[in-house]
């Protein structure tokens, strides 16, 4: 999640991380198992063929909390924490990680941590649950414009993935997960590489795409390109979703930059704030409509800061419009009101901005 005013990273420290159906399949509640996904043109698919579209929440922790060396989740992932998601019409789950716990260069080991991934990622998957795995933290000293820290290690959102670490992230990632493909590759949460070139755009696109050596970040940069690469060097064919610029808010050059993929298995990832830049229906027109024209589109980070959902009520009901799935931030109880969190308490009590996220997804499930 982008932070209010400065767009930079939600979580911005190790410290405040401590302290972020016609024709169209709506996962019954009761499902035995989440779907294995594949791209039709512009559509997700099961292996049935059928249609699917995800609503579900962001569940952060993993990204921060593996730091400290004391867990790898904040609050329960066991089956009564799953039910209370599943109660609110949730079939898709996003999981933020972080690169240095999963390749071993944090207090938790590697093992340990991976474990405890892929007991949740099963957990969700036997609930009926798509779940989304994040690139959320990475390493990579920068301290340019919009920097969340100034820190090397992966304690905060950076605004690219480095190229020594990310790779073998997701090669082990990828091989992890490659027989299912209820997973979806997240391959980098919020990149924002034209900050780092006073707002180029167009530098930006090519950093995203290519990485290497990019205006104004001193480390090597993991392109889109080379990501998607390593992950199907695995033989994964996982589905892949690929956010923009200014922290995946900005889809205006998404499909003209958009990586080649040999499983044409790509998906487009867009974040949308009460603050962000695009944050009207005529901007969603005009920016986002022409990409869900042409490939699958999950908005998976919406949300507001003001504990209400005056935002995200007709957000919602545009992406509704437009059959596209869309996931909520966050489902923590430990974030404050505008953090935004979604829950006062993991037995599923909502916050007010929750209550209406929860009250939308109910909708869905009597129509």
């Amino acid at each position: 999640m982008p932070k209010a005013g400065g767009r930079a990273g939600f979580l911005t420290c190790l410290v405040l991380g401590v302290a972020g159906v016609t024709g169209w399949l709506m996962l019954s509640r009761t499902a035995d198992a989440a779907p294995q996904l594949r791209v039709l043109r512009n559509e997700l698919v099961s292996a049935s063929g059928a249609n699917v579209v995800l609503h579900g929440v962001d569940r952060s922790s993993a990204e921060y909390e593996c730091l400290q060396g004391r867990q790898v989740f904040a609050g329960p992932t066991n089956q009564a924490s799953v039910t209370a998601m599943k109660a609110w019409g949730i079939n898709a789950v996003r999981l933020p990680l972080n690169e240095a716990c999963w390749n071993g260069q944090s207090p938790i080991p590697a093992p340990r941590y991976r474990s405890a991934i892929k007991a949740y990622v099963q957990l969700l998957n036997s609930n009926g649950i798509v779940v989304i795995l994040d690139l959320h933290w990475t390493e990579g000293a920068y301290s340019g414009p919009s920097s969340t820290c100034s820190s090397a290690a992966a304690v905060c959102q950076k605004p690219m993935p480095d190229k020594t670490e990310a790779v073998p992230f997701w090669s082990s990632v990828a091989t992890t997960f490659s027989s299912n493909d209820a997973v979806i590759f997240d391959l980098f949460n919020e990149p924002y590489p034209e900050r780092a070139d006073d707002d180029n755009e167009t530098e930006g696109w090519h950093c995203w795409l290519h990485g290497g050596d990019c205006v104004g970040i001193s480390y090597s940069v993991a392109g889109m390109q080379t990501l998607v690469n390593a992950v199907r060097a695995t033989g994964a064919n996982n589905v892949i979703m690929l956010g923009g610029l200014a922290f995946s808010d900005d889809l205006t050059q998404w499909l003209r930059y958009v990586p080649v993929d040999p499983d044409h298995n790509l998906v487009a990832s867009w974040h949308s704030y009460s603050f962000s830049a695009c944050d009207t229906r005529s901007c969603w027109t005009r920016q986002v409509a022409p990409v869900i024209a042409k490939v699958p589109l999950i908005a998976d980070e919406i949300g507001e800061i003001d504990c209400a959902d005056d935002y995200i009520d007709p957000l919602m009901r545009w992406l509704d419009s437009t059959h596209t799935g869309y996931l909520a931030w966050a489902w923590n109880a430990n974030f404050q009101c505008g953090g935004p969190s979604l829950i006062t308490s993991y037995n599923g009590t909502p916050t007010r901005y929750g209550a209406g996220f929860k009250a939308h997804m109910r909708s869905l499930a009597r129509n």
